[in-house]
């Protein structure tokens, strides 16, 4: 999937956690954890060469490389995302859990790709949700299609949660 998708998808497990910790969306904390979803639904695409996250974050992607780690194996993995929810432990609660929901999104949707996860690193094999010939090819009209609905369900969230 492309970096556009997974923000998208990032924001949406944002909003999805504003609106579970019954945080207004009209205000500077809403905003904050928006902005990080965003941000950390693309953050597991470290491990690709060439990605934004591999050129903003370049010393971890040069040493993730210098490792050995292929894409879409052990940042995409369980594991990490556990260690990723240690790390990030002393965060304030809300950006915390959108932290985590946010980058889990990553992995999540990448597992509707042709290729695939391997989301129990170091176990070899990679995982993915649906047969090839349904997958979700990267860049595909499908992957656009799927981007779109994403967007309008990030639009609908806030709208959805109005007293009337």
């Amino acid at each position: 999937m492309l970096q556009k998708t997974h923000s998208a998808a990032g924001l949406v497990a944002a909003e999805v956690v504003i609106v579970q910790q019954q945080i207004p969306f009209l205000s500077w904390e809403a905003g904050g954890a928006i902005l990080l979803g965003c941000l950390a639904g693309t953050l597991a695409d470290v491990d690709k060469p060439g990605s934004t996250m591999a050129k903003v974050l370049f010393p971890l992607s040069a040493l993730l490389r210098l490792l050995g780690v292929k894409h879409r194996t052990m940042t995409h993995s369980l594991l990490f995302i556990a260690a990723i929810g240690l790390a990030a432990s002393p965060l304030p609660h809300l950006y915390f859990l959108v932290l985590i929901a946010a980058y889990a999104s990553h992995p999540l949707i990448d597992l509707f790709n042709e290729n695939g996860v391997q989301l129990f690193w170091p176990l070899k094999g990679k995982i993915r949700l649906l047969p090839k010939f349904l997958a979700v090819g990267t860049g595909s009209p499908l992957e656009t299609a799927v981007r779109w609905v994403l967007l309008g369900w990030s639009l609908w969230i806030p709208f959805s949660t109005i007293r009337f």
